[in-house]
């Protein structure tokens, strides 16, 4: 109980804030009712960020809700509207820059407690669906096309017709707004509101309410809603003129000329207080203006006007097909067709505002948008074409067939559209098909694949050898280190005993050791020294093969080490000749070739290295 009474209180005293807030304002000297509803509204507006919600993000909101599906007459209580408000303000600041983010807690107080105010004046802690739908629909920001729109799609049957006891009960909830802020007795509701709205016909679709919900002047009962939104695109308009009153040498936002005075214009907070000077007065006619044009620039707008280079009107608003359109079932998405009137908060949401679209393929429903884009330019293309060419009035042909054209084109647009998407479907699957792996070419062509199982095995073999025949090669050279030992020993024993180096080679010759195996391709005795193969052998070896006078054995001891030197070389120039079969012959098996492009022998294709 204590929690409930401090919560009732601040409630009490948020709501008395916002309205002492509005007071402040001193918006009750404005002397028309219009702009005085519309300017309170519009303050509310603000001052609960409501301005920085489009309807497009209210649909989201109503719809992750769980509201799309429930009935109009069903009642929500306080705290699930708070949660509701929650989510509406909380996605609103992941949407908004950090710079400019706003006071969630403050404008959820300030909201729910002047939506409780406005449709809960009795107390009973609970608001209907459609009053919540109805209330936000109108306060939020964004086009009021889009607004009018999705309030359609509320009050409409499912074949696009307006239903009337829907749309009185919409006036009931929408005029409880100017009530909230003390402007009852100007625009509250009467029987005969509906009356006065609508014009008396048997089938209201989209078009004809936009028609009479947009027109200049709108419904008396709702002349404050266009209002609304005309101040918030006023808002930072400059007009570099002097007011003829408190003689400002600038004004913001709307500009008011008098008709019958000449050169007497006065800024929107003189007007709206009803202050006049010298020979005008506040029963003259005015012309409200929104942007500021330059002399030059009004002079050659009516000179292009006069020889029809401008189009003498536009619509208010997009002229809407008139079939409707069914909700869409998320797990059977619909065919792409135009949009349409009578739309729930599902299809309203899918065919949100206009998006650029991506090259790549999309879902249905970005697809269903893209013919709606399309179908919606065509048309523009169209009006605007119909409007810039002047026709002779004999010329009926032209205006009776204008209609088929238009249909024709938006046919021709369609179809190519969908052929460009078809043709991103292939390649795509192209793409996909090309980048996969493709079977094994080698099963196709089992010559090369043997091929080169026998070549890996030859290389394999050649390798084994070479190892083999570097085993050989330190084997002998550690014998020729002892040799040489040997012969040296022997030396210093004949200078010892006074003999010649060259008579006794009796211990050399009873020194045995394995003689070198010499190769095929092994040649005569090579005249320069072989230094690379003696790398890693003793300082005798190279002091016998370094010393200009010949010795005992030295030529054998060429002859070995060449040999050995010689068989390295041609076994590295055959592994060399295989290792570059090999390369060709998986070149050729992942090309898919039938024939082997390698060499059947071998040739010296590379220097041979040094051992």
């Amino acid at each position: 109980m204590i929690e409930e009474g401090s919560r009732s209180s601040k409630a009490t005293v948020e709501k008395r804030q916002l309205f002492m807030e509005m007071r402040a304002q001193n918006f009750d000297v404005i002397r028309l009712s219009t702009y005085r509803t519309a300017c309170k509204l519009r303050f509310v507006q603000k001052r609960c960020n409501l301005h920085l919600v489009d309807v497009w993000n209210m649909i989201e909101a109503f719809r992750d809700n769980g509201l799309s599906t429930l009935d109009h007459s069903a009642e929500i209580n306080v705290s699930r509207l708070e949660t509701i408000l929650s989510s509406i303000f909380y996605q609103l600041n992941k949407r908004l820059p950090t710079t400019h983010q706003i006071n969630v807690e403050q404008s959820i107080g300030l909201l729910l407690n002047f939506m409780v105010a406005t449709y809960d004046s009795e107390g009973h802690g609970k608001l209907t669906v459609f009053s919540m739908k109805s209330m936000l629909a109108t306060m939020c920001g964004g086009k009021i096309v889009d607004k009018l729109r999705y309030i359609f799609s509320q009050i409409s049957d499912s074949s696009g017709t307006m239903v009337l006891a829907k749309f009185d009960q919409f006036l009931r909830e929408v005029l409880k707004l100017p009530t909230a802020v003390f402007e009852g007795p100007s625009f509250g509701y009467t029987e005969h509101s509906v009356r006065t709205c609508l014009p008396q016909q048997k089938k209201i679709l989209l078009n004809t309410f936009l028609d009479v919900m947009m027109a200049d002047p709108p419904p008396q009962c709702l002349v404050w809603l266009p209002l609304m939104h005309r101040l918030a695109n006023v808002e930072n308009v400059f007009h570099p003129v002097e007011c003829s009153y408190c003689r400002s040498e600038s004004m913001m936002g709307f500009r008011y000329r008098c008709q019958q005075c000449h050169g007497y214009q006065l800024c929107q907070n003189c007007f709206w207080r009803g202050h006049a000077s010298g020979p005008h007065s506040n029963q003259h006619q005015m012309k409200e203006h929104s942007s500021w044009k330059s002399p030059a620039k009004k002079l050659s707008h009516a000179i292009s006007k006069s020889l029809g280079c401008v189009p003498m009107g536009e619509p208010p608003h997009p002229v809407f097909p008139e079939a409707s359109e069914r909700p869409q079932d998320p797990a059977h998405p619909p065919q792409p067709k135009p949009a349409s009137s009578g739309m729930s908060d599902t299809a309203l949401l899918t065919a949100g505002p206009p998006t650029p679209t991506s090259s790549t393929l999309e879902s249905p429903s970005r697809l269903d948008e893209e013919h709606r884009l399309i179908a919606r330019y065509a048309a523009r293309l169209a009006a605007e074409a119909s409007n810039s060419t002047q026709c002779p009035p004999a010329d009926l042909s032209f205006n009776f067939d204008a209609n088929k054209q238009q249909r024709q084109l938006i046919a021709e647009l369609e179809n190519k559209n969908r052929e460009i998407l078809q043709e991103i479907q292939r390649l795509r699957l192209e793409h996909e098909q090309a980048s996969q792996p493709t079977p094994e070419k080698a099963q196709q062509n089992p010559t090369l694949l043997a091929e080169l199982r026998l070549l890996r095995h030859r290389k394999d073999e050649l390798e084994k050898r070479m190892s083999a025949l570097q085993e050989s090669r330190r084997e002998l050279m550690v014998q020729l280190e002892g040799l040489m030992r040997l012969l040296k020993d022997e030396e210093q024993k004949t200078a010892q005993s006074g003999g010649s180096p060259h008579s006794s080679p009796s211990h050399s010759a009873s020194c045995t050791m394995p003689m070198p195996i010499r190769s095929t391709s092994a040649g005569s005795t090579p005249t320069h020294t072989p230094q690379d193969c003696l790398a890693g052998v003793g300082d005798d070896v190279l002091d016998a093969f370094s010393q200009g006078v010949p010795r005992n054995l030295r030529n054998d001891l060429l002859v070995a080490a060449d040999s050995i030197t010689n068989t390295m070389s041609s076994l590295v120039k055959e592994l060399h000749s295989v290792d570059d079969g090999l390369e060709d012959e998986e070149v050729n098996v992942r090309n898919g070739r039938d024939k082997v492009s390698a060499p059947r022998h071998y040739g010296n294709r590379h220097s041979t290295p040094s051992f």
